[in-house]
């Protein structure tokens, strides 16, 4: 199952599943708090094996995070994906604080 949720209304963290399906140069360049890097091209039946439970998709404003929700359902519909509308420039918008790893 896919459900939406707006970036203003999710709070990152420790327990949670974030994955940033954004490419490696630009997660690098900033990325919210327990977000790891998946990006899209990499998501496959292994890759999401790794990982229990409910998984928060984002990426920079919501169109690849889309994108990743459907084809990680079409891989397993049992399990919830939630893709965090506005994605990592809403969260900057919001005045969070990014991790940068350049």
């Amino acid at each position: 199952m896919i459900k939406t949720q707006p970036i203003d209304e999710f709070k990152p963290t420790v327990d949670l599943a974030i994955w940033d399906v954004r490419d490696t140069d630009k997660y690098q360049e900033g990325h919210i708090a327990y977000a790891v890097n998946m990006p899209i091209e990499c998501i496959n039946e292994t890759t999401l094996a790794q990982t229990c439970g409910d998984i928060y998709v984002l990426c920079g404003g919501g169109t690849k995070a889309g994108r990743a929700c459907e084809l990680l359902e079409s891989l397993d519909p049992t399990r919830t994906y939630v893709h965090l509308t506005g994605g990592t420039r809403g969260a900057a918008a919001l005045g969070w604080e990014l991790i940068k790893e350049k």
